[in-house]
Formats: C-alpha cells, sequence, structure tokens
C-alpha cells in the first residue's frame, strides 16, 4: 500500500437522509411523507427494513462487495439549521464557536510540515471550502484539469518569473517588503508550480473507464488522474448540490444522488482498475438530514443525517443506529442524531492519515470502527 489518500465529497445544501437510506417499512415514515416519498417498489433494500434510494444502484454493488460503511445518525449537539453555519461546524469541528482552521487543511499541515508540497491538496471548484483552509496549507482549486494552468499562455518560466517579479514590483509600491511580500510573493511560485504539475497529469492518464458528463463526475475523474499520477496529492474534495430540496424533493434528490453514485462508482473502478485503490478511502457527508414530515412538495432543512466512507480498507455494513421516528423522540420535527460527526473525524485522522486528532476535534471521541485493522 502507498501513502494512504481521501477523497471528500460534499453534498452540500442537506442531503435527505430519510429518502437516501430509506426506512420504507416504517409506518411513521409513511405517515410523515404522503408526498415525499420513496415507495416501496422503488426502494434497493438492504435489510432491516432500510432501503437505498433508487438512484443509488452503484453504491448498492459497492456495499454488497463489502466497501460501503454507512454510518448512521451523524451529527453534533445543538444542530444549527442554517446551511452557512452548520457547514462551518462540519469543516472546522468547531460546534460552539466560529472556527478559523478546516479539519483537513490541518491535517496536510501535519502532513507535509515543511509546506513542501504545493500539490498536497486539491479541490474541485471555483472557491475553496473551510475545511482545506490553515494557514500555510497547500491547496490548489481546479475547476478543469484538461485547461488548468496559471499564466499558461506563457510558454518559458523565465517569461512567467517576470510576470511574478512585476506582481510582486506592483504590490511592494503599497505593501512594502518584509514578511507580508515575501508571503505573497512564496505564494505566487507555489501557485506556478503547482499548475505546472497539476497541468500534467493529463498526459499520464489512461483509463477505459467513461465517466458521466456532470461535475461531480468530472471532479471523481480529475481526482482519478491526480491521484494515478502519484504527484503527492494525499487530499481531494468534491462538492455537488444544491440538496436543498424545499420544492420538487423528489427530482431534484434523484438527479443529485445519480450524479454522486455513478461518479464514486467510477472512480473506485478507475483506481481499482490501475491497482491503487487499496490506498485510498472516500468519505460522503452533508451538513444535515431534512425535516421527518413534508412540506407537500419537499422537505425542509433538519439535523440528524448520514454519511458514507467506501473503500477497499473499509469494514463495509451500517454503523450507529437509524434514529427513532417516534414522535416523542423527535427533536423539535427532526431525527436525532446519536454519532458525532467528530467520531468519524477522529477515525480518518488519526487511523487512516495517522495524525493527531485531539487539536482538530478538542476531546476524545470513540471511533466508529468502519476502517479495517
Amino acid at each position: 500500500m502507498g501513502e494512504k489518500k481521501i477523497v471528500v465529497a460534499q453534498l452540500s445544501g442537506g442531503n435527505d437522509y430519510l429518502n437516501c437510506v430509506v426506512p420504507y417499512e416504517n409506518p411513521h415514515y409513511i405517515d410523515n411523507r404522503p408526498n415525499v416519498r420513496i415507495t416501496e417498489d422503488r426502494v434497493i433494500p438492504i435489510g432491516d427494513g432500510l432501503g437505498f434510494h433508487p438512484a443509488m444502484s452503484p453504491i448498492k454493488e459497492l456495499y454488497d462487495q463489502g466497501k460501503v460503511a454507512i454510518i448512521h445518525g451523524v451529527g453534533y449537539p445543538v444542530p444549527n439549521r442554517s446551511h452557512f453555519r452548520s457547514m462551518d461546524i462540519w469543516h472546522t469541528a468547531e460546534p460552539t464557536k466560529v472556527g478559523n482552521e478546516g479539519w483537513l487543511g490541518y491535517a496536510i499541515n501535519q502532513m507535509f510540515p515543511q509546506h513542501d508540497n504545493v500539490v498536497a491538496g486539491v479541490n474541485f471548484g471555483g472557491a475553496l471550502p473551510r475545511a482545506l483552509v490553515s494557514h500555510g496549507a497547500p491547496v490548489a482549486c481546479v475547476t478543469d484539469l484538461t485547461t488548468y494552468g496559471l499564466m499558461n499562455h506563457m510558454g518559458e518560466s523565465t517569461q512567467r518569473n517576470e510576470a511574478l517579479q512585476a506582481f510582486k514590483d506592483m504590490y511592494s509600491q503599497a505593501i512594502g517588503t518584509g514578511p507580508v511580500m515575501d508571503y505573497l510573493s512564496q505564494t505566487g511560485l507555489d501557485a506556478l508550480r503547482g499548475a505546472e504539475i497539476l497541468g500534467s497529469v493529463t498526459e499520464k492518464y489512461s483509463s477505459d473507464i467513461e465517466y458521466a458528463d456532470n461535475s461531480f463526475s468530472k471532479a471523481m475523474k480529475g481526482a482519478a488522474q491526480i491521484l494515478q499520477a502519484d504527484i503527492g496529492t494525499r487530499v481531494c474534495y468534491a462538492q455537488h448540490g444544491s440538496f436543498d430540496a424545499h420544492t420538487n424533493g423528489l427530482a431534484l434528490q434523484e438527479g443529485l444522488l445519480a450524479d454522486v453514485s455513478g461518479g464514486l462508482y467510477d472512480f473506485y473502478e478507475d483506481m481499482k482498475r490501475a491497482n491503487k485503490s487499496d490506498d485510498v478511502i472516500m468519505f460522503v457527508f452533508t451538513e444535515f438530514g431534512r425535516r421527518v414530515k413534508d412540506n407537500g412538495n419537499g422537505t425542509d432543512h433538519g439535523s440528524g443525517g448520514v454519511a458514507f466512507v467506501i473503500g477497499d480498507q473499509v469494514e463495509g455494513g451500517q454503523y450507529g443506529e437509524y434514529p427513532s421516528l417516534e414522535p416523542a423522540k423527535l427533536l423539535e420535527g427532526d431525527l436525532e442524531f446519536n454519532l458525532d460527526f467528530r467520531s468519524i473525524y477522529t477515525e480518518i485522522l488519526e487511523d487512516w492519515l495517522e495524525i493527531d486528532a485531539r487539536p482538530v476535534v478538542k476531546s476524545e471521541y470513540e471511533r466508529v470502527g468502519f476502517l479495517k485493522s
């Protein structure tokens, strides 16, 4: 096994837990979802009265191979139903205050304390998620690997260096010399180096996997290209959504889950055929679930949700308990979480990436047990 890597899939907007891993035999589910329900004839059963959404058949195939851990009832104390605040809590592992460091940014800095790997983390998308933010953590943001590159119209490195010097001269008049200017200069050089490295990975890539033509599948193909090139990247990050299904709930979630399920399956197959699936796991999460009762055409913000960890080194199965749908056991109309997401982070950081989780999670959390020992 080579260096261990992680691919994170963020389902932005609040994926509907009840219609993702469906308690289709539960009378409370049927009663509370008269309009926004996955009917029994469409569910893909996985046992104990639960089943996958019909768009998740690729995930079911991996689940049957023992490569998918379903983690039930994930959340945190005193749930926040704001997209922005709840996602920030997941990104920084700070439920009680606004954090200033992302959990994966911290991990990158621990893995590369000299900040000497400019492609340690790669984010697919224009905006850098807070999860990857930490002072000094080198992370590249990519939208399309085939055209990726800063100043890629400049053929010679001397031309690029001259352009960077011009940038430095321009800002030094306002900022002056010193640590800030040095930081800006180093950031510019690192960005150039990262662009050159990432711009070369598509040339080395060969695969017969046909990824779908959607943004998530394109990101997964990019992750496969980067990780198969062995350029030192340890973290890849992709987002998809929005899953915020206040209206048109069934159709919206079905299309997005099809994108995600297909992209994850194709990525796994791609890595497996390249004999590189042993040293990568996929982590799939959302900031919260949806309310138990539908609103007639969709669902509103809830609390307890579901997460998945996928890969060859995953002990497949179901972890935690599916939260009760009994009215007396709901939290203000929501599923009550019963597994703190920081338990997942603890296991990923310590047992997979092999770094100390305590500076991130700020306490001791029991591992879930989804990784093979």
